[in-house]
């Protein structure tokens, strides 16, 4: 299937994160059709991992994630661009890694293999799955593929989501001495927290802090009971001096819930490609048992989870050019 066709077509089915199943689908239906042995693997929910093998020792796995943020946006294109929901993250990386597998099967190289897996948008539930599939010990190497400019990825930060409760006392607004505003609370708190640098690292750089979400209280009239607030660090070190940091600056007037944890990460540096060091997180740290890893991808991660969502039809070109570049200088040990 012609490259840029591939892409719009898989980007046609929607897959938000807990609705693969479509996806995940057709893309066994076709590597079947196209002669790769393929396994599904049952995640969660009729949610199910494609694994798809072009010869019973395969070394090199190309892999991505099938689901997407929402909302679903169809794909469009003009002359230069595809434009839509998976363009960059990660529907058109899944089109440059299949026909990338292609052309080494026509240059005769049979050691590859495909992992695509679910829910990486969330808690990494797919991956979490696929680490524990005996497939695994034959990998080598994986390269992972996210949106990193075409640049090969040597490093990603981590990735820790935490909630912050806070409980105060209700009462009739028009006498708040009377009961103890959570929300009141919640807003020191976080102020504290936002004004707290964070432990980091040289190689990983800084450990940032998002406050996505604030919710709480009953009534505007109602003196807030409760409140809490959701927080996302992208950790440039381990977890435990930053929750520990943390827990220092909340200093009990609330209470910090870790909901999941993925540390910092570095990947395989290879002489030749452009390098750099990404903030965000992948499926990588999940997928322990695949070899070593790497991380390249085309389109650009500001672009990606955006409703300008896009990426370049030459990048996508580019990107088969090199994965099948990185796979041959692995599979030949140089």
């Amino acid at each position: 299937m012609d490259l840029f066709e591939f892409t719009k077509k898989l980007m046609s089915i929607p897959s938000v994160s807990g609705e693969e199943q479509a996806v995940g689908a057709f893309l066994g239906e076709y590597l079947t059709s196209l002669g790769y042995l393929v396994e599904l693997q049952e995640v969660v929910d009729g949610r199910k991992n494609v694994i798809a093998i072009a010869s019973d020792s395969p070394e090199v796995f190309l892999s991505t994630h099938m689901d997407t943020v929402p909302p679903f946006i169809p794909p469009t294109e003009d002359e230069e661009k595809i434009y839509g929901r998976g363009s960059c993250d990660a529907k058109g990386i899944i089109a440059s890694q299949i026909i990338a597998a292609e052309r080494l099967r026509s240059e005769g190289e049979a050691r590859i293999g495909l992992l695509f897996t679910v829910d990486e948008e969330e808690s990494s539930l797919g991956s979490k799955a696929a680490n524990d599939l005996p497939i695994a010990s034959k990998c080598r190497y994986l390269i992972n593929g996210e949106p990193t400019d075409n640049e090969l990825g040597i490093g990603s930060k981590g990735s820790l989501r935490m909630l912050l409760k806070v409980k105060g006392k209700a009462a009739h607004s028009a006498y708040p001495e009377m009961g103890d505003s959570a929300i009141d609370r919640i807003v020191e708190i976080l102020h504290d927290i936002r004004s707290t640098g964070l432990p980091g690292d040289e190689f990983f750089g800084e450990t940032t802090l998002n406050v996505g979400t604030i919710s709480g209280g009953l009534k505007t009239n109602v003196v807030a009971p409760f409140a809490e607030a959701g927080l996302h660090i992208r950790l440039a070190t381990d977890d435990g001096p930053v929750i520990a940091k943390l827990e220092e600056v909340v200093s009990g007037r609330g209470e910090l819930e870790t909901m999941s944890c993925s540390l910092p990460v570095k990947m395989l540096p290879v002489e030749g490609f452009r390098q750099k060091v990404v903030r965000f997180t992948t499926d990588i740290p999940q997928l322990t048992n695949w070899g070593t890893p790497l991380l390249l991808g085309p389109g650009s991660i500001l672009d990606a989870h955006t409703s300008h969502e896009f990426v370049k039809k030459a990048d996508l070109e580019s990107a088969v050019e090199l994965y099948v570049d990185l796979a041959v200088r692995l599979l030949e040990g140089n």
